[in-house]
């Protein structure tokens, strides 16, 4: 469990806090191996039997103070009594995690299962759009064939397609057996028929181990619906247009239903991988793709806050049937036509899914991301909870969950990888902050309980018997970790401790929050006056804005807009360029299509603060040749190419990877790169370390086109459309930003 703070000192009161004119909170990434310094829990059983404050119902810790027969709470201070259990216990007290680690992980009782035989099963189900083309459906099958090799023991597999009708295979016997029942077209309708009648769920997941040959069989029957099929099912809209034939809103919903209905017997975590060439446009939660064609044309409409709302209420509330079935949904749509995953993100954001956008089954790395996904480590069925002690408490919180309906600060996650991160943001609790109690430190205490699939212990060699086992088993664990802050005496050391890669992670989810609510134009007004004020409250600290009196102005020379007397906020400016030049928050007259735009919110919001940094501002490093790295980082522009003087650059930028060969390299440097080249070995680090799979290209400038590099070549790029004065590339964005400090102080 990695916990990163934006100040590792926090502001002492809450003018402290104003004037830095930072965001104060922290980035958590529960599921990670280690904490953020890379070391690992401490492992431990009883979980259940820690004891918990009577108060506030944090969990015991090493920040707490232990008598012989009571204990006080490290967040809220109440003394609380301890069992006679546990002061026999703690009399021996490095004999327990808690007592000797701020980082634990405790074994926990798996309620509900008398015995290893009664633990239920992982299972995926696999639902295919058949309103597609031959290619999508070929990509589908690599993506599933892919997905076959890398669930673990014990998995069972389900496969559904769906068009006007939902249909179910049946591969355990001799031949693949399919049984449709169709889908009503109203948008208020649903299947009618429970899907248990129509087969047995049993008949419907097949065991992998054992089906493997059969399912892979079962994929190749897949055809695409053809469009006379559709049109005789669907019939005539009123208007004379011909209706659709995608009738995914009530296949999601018929399918949670089926599954629901043995969660915790049959399965303790279903995964439904939704594969999507088009937006529902048939029965329940069909999406009326029309409105961005219009808001497209319209004028004086802000296209973008009309666009990023869902239309329909339908998804998220289905998302809620998700949860409580225990389906976690994973949505991967290949199409480069309008979707709205403006209303359909809510089935994976809320589930503790992903959503995965491929503008075409070109180059599509679905297989990889397939694979990758499911050979990686995941916990299921967790909840999660973030306490601290009683100064202060959460202002927000960000990420990919469903809240608990009846106990705040409470979330719940389907399904959780080590990648996922989640944030939240601090406000003051009480006026005075912490100067009162000096002696007592902010605690940030961090709950996540979970449930994992683990294979067996090895049974010792007994021999020529054979003992059989069950190939995995389920456990159910507590994880905590507590956090003591120190806090800043003034403004130097609270800049001194900022981590600009948190305050990143804080600000894009302010800003795509913001877009939400208030469209994007306004969203980028804020962000760059964040920056303004920043900079305004950090020139006020180091006494560098002179004041001429009368007038009031102030000397745009002496403002330091670099931050050059604190690196910990050098990042900064170049961070926010970086932000408003991406198509996170570039405007709709730029063409950015508004299911990139979603992409992309749903990307950034789960990401680590480090993989994010490198979204927002690419990292750029040159090489003398394949096997000589030059210099690790250049900034994003012509001129440092040019000065640099290399003939090789690697451009990451998370999603894609670029080797960039220069037009005046040497011809005799081998192109692409040698697989058994320090180059490479780079390349392929980078590659595995990610959550997705990176698009590698490779580009040789004066031959190839390159503008999938120079796009990337950020500053030198002009900032419009943001409701203030254009300007070009970011130096002339940092003279605005000096300019527009000037103006704040005048109006302070």
């Amino acid at each position: 469990m990695s916990i990163r703070a934006s100040m590792t000192r926090f502001p002492i009161d809450p003018d402290a806090q104003d004037s830095s004119g930072l965001p104060w909170g922290v980035t958590v990434a529960p599921f990670s191996v280690t904490d953020e310094n890379g070391k690992p829990p401490a492992y431990g059983s009883d979980g259940d039997l820690l004891p918990r404050c009577e108060n506030c119902w944090a969990y015991f810790n090493t920040y707490c103070e232990l008598d012989q027969w009571a204990w006080t709470c490290s967040l809220c201070g109440t003394l609380n009594g301890l069992s006679s259990q546990a002061i026999s216990k703690y009399s021996h007290p490095q004999s327990y995690p808690e007592m000797s680690s701020s980082f634990i992980d405790l074994e926990m009782p798996l309620e509900g299962y008398e015995g290893e035989s009664m633990q239920p099963h992982p299972v995926y189900v696999a639902a295919v759009d058949l309103c597609s083309s031959e290619e999508f459906l070929e990509l589908t099958k690599s993506a599933l064939l892919a997905a076959l090799e890398a669930l673990g023991p014990g998995a069972l597999f389900g496969l559904a397609i769906f068009s006007h009708k939902l249909g179910l295979y049946d591969v355990q016997g001799p031949v693949p057996v399919v049984k449709n029942v169709f889908i009503p077209s109203d948008s208020d309708g649903t299947i009618r028929i429970d899907l248990e009648d129509v087969m047995p769920l049993l008949s419907f997941l097949a065991p992998v181990e054992t089906c493997k040959e059969k399912i892979a069989s079962a994929l190749e029957t897949l055809r695409p619906t053809t469009s006379w099929e559709r049109t005789t099912a669907a019939g005539q809209g009123l208007d004379g247009a011909l209706l659709g034939g995608r009738g995914f809103g009530a296949t999601m919903e018929a399918l949670f239903n089926y599954l629901g209905s043995e969660y915790g017997n049959t399965f303790a975590l279903a995964r439904v991988f939704a594969f999507l060439s088009g937006a529902p446009d048939y029965g329940a939660g069909q999406l009326d793709t029309r409105r961005y064609g219009e808001q497209y044309a319209s004028k004086g409409e802000d296209a973008d806050r009309a666009l990023l709302p869902e239309q329909t209420p339908f998804y998220k509330e289905l998302a809620a049937v998700a949860v409580q079935a225990g389906v976690c949904v994973d949505i991967f749509a290949v199409t480069n036509e309008y979707t709205d995953l403006a209303s359909l993100k809510f089935l994976s954001i809320e589930s503790g899914g992903s959503l995965f956008l491929y503008p075409s089954t070109e180059d599509s790395t679905l297989p990889q991301d397939m694979y990758r996904m499911l050979s990686r480590p995941y916990a299921f069925n967790c909840v999660l909870r973030l306490r601290t002690s009683t100064e202060f408490k959460i202002g927000h919180s960000y990420g990919h969950f469903f809240p608990d309906p009846q106990y705040e600060d409470v979330q719940h996650i389907i399904c959780c990888d080590s990648y996922v991160t989640y944030a939240y943001d601090f406000e003051f609790a009480k006026v005075e902050g912490f100067s009162r109690h000096t002696s007592e430190p902010p605690v940030v205490q961090m709950a996540f309980q979970y449930t994992v699939i683990v294979p067996p212990e090895e049974l010792p060699n007994s021999g020529s018997s054979y003992v059989s086992r069950p190939k995995f088993s389920l456990k159910r664990r507590l994880r905590i970790r507590t956090l003591q802050y120190g806090t800043a005496r003034n403004i130097n050391e609270l800049y001194d401790s900022v981590d600009s890669e948190v305050v990143l992670s804080i600000l894009v989810h302010k800003v795509i929050l913001a877009s939400l609510e208030q469209g994007v134009r306004e969203a980028r007004i804020l962000l760059h006056d964040w920056l303004v004020i920043l900079t305004a409250q950090y020139n006020e600290a180091c006494k560098q804005l002179i004041q001429y009196g009368g007038g009031g102005s102030t000397a745009a020379a002496d403002i330091d807009i670099s931050f050059s007397q604190c690196p910990q906020l050098q990042p900064l400016p170049r961070l926010v360029f970086a932000l408003l030049r991406n198509p996170l928050l570039r405007l709709h007259e730029e063409l950015i299509h508004p299911d990139y735009r979603i992409y992309l919110q749903c990307l950034f919001s789960a990401m680590e603060p480090s993989f994010l940094q490198r979204a927002v501002y690419p990292v750029l490093t040159s090489y003398t040749s394949p096997d000589k790295q030059a210099y690790p980082r250049h900034s994003l522009s012509r001129a440092a190419l040019t000065t640099s003087g290399s003939p090789i650059f690697l451009l990451d930028a998370f999603t894609v990877l670029i080797v960039f060969y220069s037009a005046t390299a040497d011809p005799s440097l081998p192109f692409p790169p040698p697989h058994d080249c320090l180059l490479r070995a780079a390349i392929n680090k980078l590659k595995q370390e990610r959550s997705i799979t990176p698009k590698l290209m490779f580009i040789r400038g004066g031959q190839d086109d390159a503008s999938a590099f120079d796009n990337l070549l950020i500053e030198e790029q002009h900032v419009d459309g943001s409701g203030f004065t254009s300007f070009q590339g970011f130096v002339s964005f940092l003279e605005d930003i000096r300019q527009s400090v000037i103006e704040y102080t005048k109006v302070g």
